[in-house]
């Protein structure tokens, strides 16, 4: 892991109304670290990574990465400079094939003539290369995972912001996923992993930030984090 900073969230704020869903956040993710974002609901999380991936602005503080502000770009701009996510419900296009779900970021990504030969290269990465030709609606709950995944790292992003990816699988598909996402890691994607299965996130991060109403309350450590009394109050409900 570098000692570079990919990744600034300076005092960010948003509020819908009156309420108030983030307030002076501040966080920083190194170039290839493994970051678990945990909260209980309605801690802020998703805001977070909305807020993170353009899909609305924060209206305090702002974010910087690799060097630049993100202030003003556009979900798909941000994705150009090596920002992607995934969706805590995995959203194929469902008319088209799985090798044509992959083509499409590829297309708008401007690497048309390397489509089809990176296409069938990130469906062999989450091991669904033998599923190409099938339709969405044919997958599994773990292989619509892996096709989002697949999806969202198709232009070999820099920082991967993993939403969820495990929510509803089995101990086995979990497993699965994990193992995902390190070798991802260990092609030098720096990762941000918002999740909810304990154990998952526990095992891959490297360090943890926790999120309370909106602010950070913890980040260091994934040990020392959870044993923090106000953490073990406020997720774990202790």
């Amino acid at each position: 892991m570098s000692t570079d900073i990919v990744l600034r969230a300076e005092g960010v704020g948003k509020r819908f109304g009156g309420f108030t869903a983030l307030s002076g956040v501040e966080l920083e993710v190194r170039a290839g670290e493994r970051l678990g974002l945990i909260g209980p609901n309605g801690s802020g999380k998703s805001t977070f990574t909305n807020c993170l991936a353009g899909a609305f602005p924060s209206h305090d503080g702002g974010f910087t990465f690799k060097g630049q502000k993100l202030a003003g770009l556009t979900s798909h701009e941000r994705a150009r400079r090596g920002l992607a996510r995934t969706f805590q419900l995995p959203r194929p296009f469902r008319g088209l094939t799985v090798l044509e779900n992959i083509r499409v970021p590829l297309a708008y990504g401007g690497r048309d003539s390397a489509t089809d030969e990176r296409a069938m290269e990130c469906l062999q990465s989450v091991e669904l290369a033998s599923k190409a030709h099938r339709m969405p609606r044919e997958l599994t709950q773990v292989e619509l995972r892996r096709l989002e995944l697949a999806r969202a790292t198709a232009l070999r992003p820099e920082l991967l912001i993993a939403d969820e990816v495990m929510a509803g699988l089995s101990h086995a598909e979990v497993d699965q996923i994990l193992a995902l996402l390190f070798r991802l890691n260990g092609n030098g994607t720096t990762i941000i992993m918002i999740e909810h299965v304990m154990r998952a996130v526990t095992e891959f991060s490297q360090r943890l930030a926790v999120l309370v109403a909106g602010k950070k309350i913890a980040d260091g450590d994934p040990r020392a984090v959870l044993s923090m009394p106000e953490v073990e109050e406020a997720y774990l409900g202790r």
